[in-house]
């Protein structure tokens, strides 16, 4: 059953303020991880000189996020409160995120046993917040409704996103002294983005409003593991084909986006500052294409819209893959290729972003109102494997065969991940639950 079954289809625009108000907690952690990504291997690499040792701690946040967002989120399926079942972890980890989020820069200016201290402590509370906040969403937003309101939460995070490398991070260069922070040099971007952190969760507690629970949905409490029984049992395996996709997907992902600032660098000859570019050109034109991507979706269907973004991301991966060998052979110079490179790249956003906003979507939507967490758990489980393994698979074949090379295996595993879902049925608006 949908938990808010029973109201009345007014259309997706009376939703559009509290999904807004919702895309808050995507927004607070769309603005930590790309901080958290580009200054930690820093504050490491100034008390470790081993990269293998600072790759395998700054990839301690994937596996926080493997153990605990989908035992959290189950957790948060059971919970009942006056104040809903998710809200009251999202007020209390949040706040918690964002205290030790400030304090990284102090800890990595004290000792290394000191920032590692905060490091552990820090992805506890921001990986178990994911669960309850993600899960919210279909909690509030008719079924019919989540693939354009997934679409807005998820500009939200690029968004907060681009905030924090473009602006929150030009903060590291301030150098002063302020009341309560102290000296600000390289530091200021992570107690400001600790205050914003703070003031979302505010919001979402003022505003947002879960639904009461239907007659008897307080009974059925299965635990994690036998919530993943029970998926994997049922007679319709739609949901672990859409499961197998995504992990297939992130794999594709994860295996290109660690490397591709690097290989903007050598094979373009734009500065370091520049090289992040790439990334950013993904992640603006999934902000700018979110919500249109979910409308859309509500047109033509979900699974279409995903196999069409897939087949169109997999071409694109191929494209890049020969693009510089194509430009030398024309004669064209790396100054002027990078342009051609950073196009394919926006592509490719606003193809990735439209497979992003309906794959959750369609997962919910064979879940009913109780195992909503179960399932969103779920996709984590499957997209942080990805994000584990992936890198170190993607770096094998670099080693074998060239940067290059990491464009097909993302090409690959992209149409593997649209072959399979070209087995799902179900997890479109109007379907029940599997």
């Amino acid at each position: 059953m949908d938990g808010i079954s029973g109201k009345k289809n007014e259309g997706f625009g009376k939703y559009i303020p509290v999904t807004f108000l919702i895309g808050f907690g995507f927004f607070t952690v769309g603005l930590m991880d790309p901080l958290y990504d580009s200054y930690v291997q820093i504050f490491l690499s100034g008390y470790i000189s081993k990269k293998t040792i600072v790759g395998m701690i700054m990839a301690l946040d994937n596996i926080f996020a493997l153990l605990l967002i989908p035992v959290v989120s189950v957790w948060s399926d059971h919970t009942r409160t006056p104040f809903g079942r998710r809200m009251p972890w999202i007020v209390v980890l949040l706040p918690l995120s964002a205290l030790f989020f400030a304090l990284l820069p102090y800890a990595a200016g004290s000792s290394l046993a000191c920032l590692m201290c905060v490091l552990v402590v820090l992805n506890i509370f921001k990986q178990s917040a994911r669960g309850p906040i993600v899960a919210l969403m279909p909690d509030v937003i008719p079924a019919e409704f989540r693939s354009p309101a997934n679409g807005v939460i998820n500009t939200m995070g690029n968004i907060a996103a681009i905030a924090g490398t473009i602006f929150l991070a030009r903060l590291m260069d301030v150098d002063t002294v302020l009341p309560f922070i102290g000296e600000t040099k390289n530091k200021l971007a992570f107690p400001v983005a600790g205050l914003v952190v703070l003031f979302a969760t505010i919001c979402l507690a003022i505003f947002v409003r879960e639904p009461s629970l239907a007659k008897g949905e307080s009974e059925k409490k299965l635990s994690f593991f036998q919530s993943l029984k029970t998926v994997f049992s049922s007679e319709n395996k739609s949901a672990v084909l859409i499961l197998i996709s995504l992990f297939l997907w992130f794999t594709a992902y994860q295996g290109v986006a660690p490397y591709l600032t690097e290989y903007t660098i050598r094979a373009f000859g734009v500065t370091s500052g520049q090289g992040p570019l790439s990334m950013g050109m993904v992640g603006i034109s999934g902000a700018l294409a979110a919500v249109p991507g979910g409308w859309i979706a509500m047109k033509l269907g979900r699974r279409h819209v995903i196999r069409i973004s897939l087949v169109v991301i997999s071409a694109v991966m191929a494209l890049c893959c020969f693009l510089e060998p194509a430009g030398a052979q024309a004669g064209i110079p790396p100054s002027v290729l990078k342009w051609f490179f950073w196009g394919l790249l926006f592509i490719f956003g606003v193809f990735w972003i439209a497979v992003a906003a309906n794959s959750f979507p369609m997962l919910w939507q064979m879940a009913d109102f109780s195992m909503i967490g179960a399932y969103t758990g779920l996709y984590y489980t499957f997209s942080q494997l990805a994000a584990v393994i992936a890198p170190a698979a993607a770096g094998a074949v670099i080693d074998l065969a060239g940067m290059r090379s990491m464009f097909l295996f993302a090409a690959f595993f992209f149409a593997s991940a649209c072959f399979v879902m070209g087995f799902v049925r179900g997890g479109e608006k109007n379907d029940k639950p599997v």
